[in-house]
């Protein structure tokens, strides 16, 4: 039986589209770039055939004399592969094709099909997408050319180059024709002698190219061969996942369920195009799949699903194998706690990439924010390492030959005037963003989680996914081991066994590294250690470790009684309020010492409501704590956001934050002057003194009024807050969501470690033995419906097939999963006895408990 590899597929379907790969400039756009890095598929881009691999929204004038050599073929082909509706990708494609003057054929690759296109809310195209779209893509083109050669005729002799700026909407005719394009003056010097040589062409520039456009599915980021998040900055991760309304939660995140599908135009166009893109993937895996859902959003996507398995499937031969979607939101508790999980510490502590594209196409944000249609703005899941930081001695940098070669070469490109005359480039008028288009700025040293130079890159976040913290650290100090063996690299320290401490690790790296072949040969494993070296770093592991400390005892408490519990949130809400006065005194606004800060307790404060709708259930009318109870935490809320030098950007104190800033500098500059009066009440006092006594007691009472104010409008925000609290702590004591479901899932499982583990766990655990899960829904085919309805009457009725008799499982989470979740689902898995099985784990981003912050309270969220 052939494993199921959702990464090796993604690499054969790259290899089934070589010839419109080979022999030609590639260019590819953010979410494509995501996914390409994880899959390590740029060598086998480059043995492909492919010119040059580029960045689509990020231009470069080197991008046209990638391939200036290949005088044989005068006209070049462009490939143009994107993670985005081709109406929000259309600015970025003309533009390349603008630049490319000598431009032959272009073909465009989009993860999302023609029906998804046509489906989708708003979208300008219809049921014929592709074809509509390559029409119009040369007629804008065409445009495009006509316009700058009039200005061209116009303006003959003169050199001045204009600068671009495009408009942020993400479909349009472009504008005209003083914006539409670079000027053939303001090219590179070898684009311009490329131009004069093959001037012959320039008469049927746009009258004879070719635009073609097709599917290409398979765009995802595979954590490991069987478990895959989508790209953060593709349009399915970014489509809203429901619309507002009362079981509205977050843009980013399935409604509560209420045990109503959503149904027509009431689904959300992030669940359209996940059951698009589920679809299609299955199709390229030879996989035929029988769909069970478990959510109200679940339930429309395993809808929209079996409509379309039932149109394109009758007759094909495919290897059945089951698909069970899960709603995030039946499991918020899991993604917000700080589990044991070396692969949730790194992607917590370490930055991320900067977004290609910070806004997009944002078009009539209000009136979008009404309708439900628009883009998130997930965090990128490009994990930054600086290198060059943590393997230079004593601080200087100098001491890494490879990085002083690197730097080097790289000066090289600005010695002839690069940057000069990149000034009128398009790339730095195009937003005013990331303007150094061809990384002459960037560390030459910085890496990434998954390292693009080798194949091994995968497989060794496929070993830590399995693994817990400990564990994981322990395997990649034998891995370091090894390499040191094979490099044969003595290392000055006493390697002890066990668990591996930060020394070790990094004074095998910096041993490693020391040698410039051995670094390049080892850079990926390098990388995931420098990566480890900073996740148990004091500063990130004192805080994870503050975070599991302070969850096992809301916990604890959950287990005894709400005021307890209650009791236990106050007390975290206490401890911010004296965090941030330190903090404010002593100038810091970061994490340190492993102290929370007031975004953390907010954090903290979601899982104690979230625990408190799972343990009193009955506790008042909808709410988990009596009104005493509550009304001393809101006290508590309300005196630390006060309090907190610093806040995140939350939006229920959207507009609040100037006066919150000038009410905390006021109160600075009271409490100075309030000391620095204690001080002189030792002097006399003059005539003056007194004279100026009543002018004091009238400012103090205007700033009275204005703290009286302030704080009435905080109560409100904070009153808002409490009710968005009480809607997550219902969502798991409704009893009408799942019937008894959620209830009899968790008493099943009787120890301690089992009852702790995640909703992912217990449902497989349950399914794959055998027993019944209520509220699980099964999707069968206008076949099966047809012998349930009509052949049923002379008894040949289909018996519904049971998920746990597949042996290949797909399990997708609508709303994302973080990496605790693949190794519990891996667990239940190998306690199931049945080793034949093969489960693959797959969910819309990778989420992590400030990405959970950002969700339920950021801008994103409906609190």
């Amino acid at each position: 039986m052939a494993l199921v590899d959702v990464a090796k597929c993604c690499l054969d379907s790259l290899s089934g589209i070589s010839e419109h790969i080979k022999d030609s400039t590639l260019y590819i756009d953010g979410g494509c770039t995501e996914s390409f890095q994880y899959l390590g598929a740029f060598p086998l881009l480059l043995s492909l055939g492919a010119c040059a691999v580029c960045s689509l929204e990020n231009m470069s004038p080197l991008d046209m004399v990638a391939d200036w050599n290949s005088k044989l073929h005068p006209r070049r082909d462009v490939t143009i592969m994107t993670s985005r509706l081709l109406s929000d990708a259309h600015r970025y494609i003309l533009r390349c094709l603008s630049s490319h003057q000598l431009v032959r054929r272009c073909t465009v690759y989009t993860c999302i099909s023609e029906i998804a296109h046509s489906a989708y809310p708003d979208s300008p195209l219809g049921p014929d997408a592709f074809r509509e779209y390559e029409t119009l893509l040369i007629q804008d083109f065409e445009e495009l050319v006509k316009n700058r050669d009039t200005k061209a005729r116009q303006s003959k002799g003169v050199n001045s180059p204009e600068d671009v700026t495009f408009g942020d909407e993400g479909w349009s005719r472009f504008p005209s024709s003083e914006e539409d394009g670079p000027n053939k003056e303001a090219s590179s010097t070898g684009r311009d002698s490329y131009e004069e040589n093959f001037s012959g062409h320039k008469d049927d520039i746009g009258s004879r190219l070719v635009v073609s456009v097709h599917h290409f599915p398979c765009i995802l980021c595979p954590l490991s061969p069987r478990a895959f998040v989508l790209p953060s900055e593709g349009s399915m991760a970014e489509a809203f996942l429901q619309h507002g309304h009362e079981y509205s939660i977050s843009q980013g995140l399935p409604p509560l369920s209420t045990g109503v599908p959503l149904d027509g135009e009431d689904i959300p166009p992030g669940a359209i195009l996940t059951a698009h893109f589920i679809y299609h993937l299955a199709a390229k895996m030879d996989l035929k799949m029988e769909i069970f859902s478990l959510g109200d959003l679940s339930k429309s996507v395993g809808k929209v699903l079996t409509d379309m398995s039932s149109l394109y499937d009758v007759g094909r031969r495919k290897r059945s194998a089951g698909l069970l979607l899960v709603d995030r939101t039946l499991d918020l508790l899991t993604p917000c706690c700080h589990g044991d999980s070396l692969v949730d510490r790194i992607f917590s502590s370490l930055p991320r990439r900067e977004r290609l594209v910070p806004a997009v196409n944002m078009r009539g944000s209000q009136s979008q924010l009404k309708q439900g249609t628009g883009n998130l703005q997930r965090a990128p899941l490009d994990v930054q390492i600086r290198l060059a930081e943590i393997l230079c001695e004593d601080g200087k940098v100098e001491s890494i030959p490879l990085l002083n070669r690197t730097s080097a070469f790289l000066s090289g490109w600005d010695s002839g005037g690069l940057a000069s005359q990149m000034s009128s480039s398009v790339m730095l008028n195009f937003d005013g963003h990331n303007k150094e288009s061809i990384g002459l700025s960037l560390e030459p040293l910085n890496g990434s989680l998954v390292s693009i130079e080798t194949f091994r890159g995968t497989p060794f976040l496929e070993a830590l996914l399995d693994r817990r913290t400990k564990d994981g650290t322990i395997l990649i100090k034998k891995w370091l081991q090894e390499s040191l063996r094979r490099e044969n690299i003595s290392v000055n320290i006493k390697i002890r066994p066990g668990y591996a401490t930060k020394s070790e690790l990094l004074s095998m790296i910096k041993a490693l590294s020391k040698s410039q072949s051995s670094l390049i040969r080892n850079k990926g494993l390098i990388q995931l250690a420098a990566a480890t070296i900073v996740a148990l770093d004091e500063q990130h592991s004192a805080r994870w470790d503050a975070f599991i400390s302070a969850e096992r005892m809301l916990s604890v408490s959950a287990g005894d009684t709400s005021q307890s519990l209650a009791a236990q949130i106050g007390d975290l809400l206490h401890k911010s309020v004296l965090v941030g006065s330190l903090r404010g005194k002593n100038g810091q606004t970061g994490k340190s010492n492993g102290l929370l800060s007031f975004s953390d307790t907010l954090l903290l404060t979601l899982v104690g409501y979230i625990l408190a709708g799972e343990n009193f259930p009955t506790s008042g009318s909808g709410v988990p704590f009596s009104w005493q109870e509550e009304h001393s935490l809101k006290e508590a809320l309300v005196e630390a956001i006060i309090e907190n030098p610093s806040i995140a950007e939350l939006k229920f104190l959207d507009g609040l934050m100037e006066e919150l800033d000038a009410n905390r500098k006021r109160s600075r500059s009271d409490k100075s002057k309030e000391t620095s009066a204690k001080e002189s009440l030792t002097d006399d006092f003059d005539d003056d003194q007194w004279d100026s006594w009543g002018d004091e007691d009238v400012k103090n009472k205007d700033h009275a009024y204005g703290d009286m104010q302030l704080k009435l409008e905080l109560h409100d925000r904070v009153d808002n807050l409490f009710k968005f609290l009480h809607k997550l702590s219902s969502s798991k004591s409704k009893r009408n969501i799942l019937g008894e479901g959620m209830s009899t899932l968790d008493s099943s499982f009787n120890s301690d470690s089992s009852l702790n583990k995640g909703l992912l766990y217990k449902l497989l655990t349950r399914l794959l033995n055998k027993s019944d899960i209520p509220g699980l829904e099964y999707h069968s085919s206008t076949v099966g419906r047809l012998f349930k309805s009509g052949f049923g009457r002379f008894g040949l009725g289909q018996a519904k097939p049971s998920l746990s008799d597949q042996d290949v499982i797909m399990v997708f989470v609508i709303g994302g999963i973080n990496g605790l979740e693949v190794r519990e689902v891996q667990e239940a898995v190998s306690e199931s006895g049945r080793p034949d099985m093969q489960l693959i784990l797959g969910g819309t981003t990778l989420l992590t408990p400030d990405d959970m912050v950002d969700l339920l309270l950021g801008q994103s969220s409906y609190s």
